[in-house]
């Protein structure tokens, strides 16, 4: 082989695509704030090749540096992200609902979709004495160890099932299931019984009611839930507001089977009290 032929098969380097996608995927939670170094280093780019990608991102607005010399993700890059269509049209017919069962409730309300084996979540409410949440919005967590997962998982195509069930599976607590058989039974039930409750399953003094939120063609799209303190808690009492919050979106989606309300439901802060 010549040294020409040789130097064609060398593998290519990164593109400037992936490169700058790199550099935005330096920053998450417990990383929002990074100097140009961190960002290099976390990226693997040269400091030179990084100044000057991080550069033109922050002249676009994608990326924001501080008094702090610390860079940041821009509002520009946010305002993007916002116009994503199934966030973007879900979230604004979501919100009077959310709003009404974060009243009713005063604790923290969900909103989440799928993506892959992972839960997406496009809005959160937190009342300010609620139980922690790990949640934030736009952040992800795992499908089987969270209400909204479960029941976004329980209706996910079966080649998608079967995937997280052969998978290994992330124990957060002690209690989050990670057996796939025993994964298997809960999504039957929540498929059976049309919402999810998961105990400790992410911090073991919260417990989740998820219910689900489905579309025009009766897809499952969403899923919304209630986070309350599991000491004391009483999830059937949580059900019918959770239940009737996610019937409410689904109506406003155009979902078929939500536009009559079943008889003695009552939205979320519909009392009058």
């Amino acid at each position: 082989m010549s040294p020409a032929q040789g130097a064609r098969e060398k593998p290519a380097g990164p593109s400037v695509t992936g490169r700058v996608l790199g550099i935005l995927s330096a920053f998450g939670p417990g990383a929002e704030a990074l100097t140009l170094s961190g960002i290099a280093r976390t990226a693997g780019l040269p400091l030179s090749t990084a100044h000057r990608l991080v550069g033109e991102l922050a002249a676009w607005g994608a990326l924001e540096r501080g008094e702090d010399g610390l860079y940041r993700i821009g509002l520009r890059l946010w305002e993007v992200g916002a116009l994503a269509p199934r966030s973007l049209g879900l979230r604004e017919r979501a919100m009077p609902y959310l709003e009404d069962l974060y009243e009713a409730m005063r604790q923290n309300v969900q909103l989440a979709v799928r993506d892959g084996h992972e839960v997406v979540y496009v809005e959160r409410l937190a009342h300010p004495e609620a139980v922690r949440v790990f949640s934030r919005v736009g952040g992800r967590m795992p499908l089987h160890a969270t209400g909204v997962g479960q029941v976004l998982l329980a209706y996910a195509p079966a080649p998608v099932q079967e995937e997280v069930l052969a998978a290994p599976m992330a124990a957060l607590t002690p209690r989050t299931i990670t057996d796939p058989s025993e994964l298997r039974r809960a999504l039957a039930a929540v498929r059976r019984e049309g919402v999810a409750v998961c105990d400790g399953m992410v911090d073991l003094l919260a417990l989740s009611v998820a219910a689900p939120v489905r579309g025009e063609d009766e897809r499952v799209v969403a899923s919304l839930s209630v986070v309350v303190p599991s000491a004391g808690a009483e999830p059937r009492a949580i059900v019918p507001a959770v239940r009737a919050a996610a019937r409410g979106i689904s109506r406003a989606l155009g979902a078929p089977s939500a536009r009559r309300r079943p008889v003695g439901v009552v939205s979320p802060g519909a009392s009058g009290t």
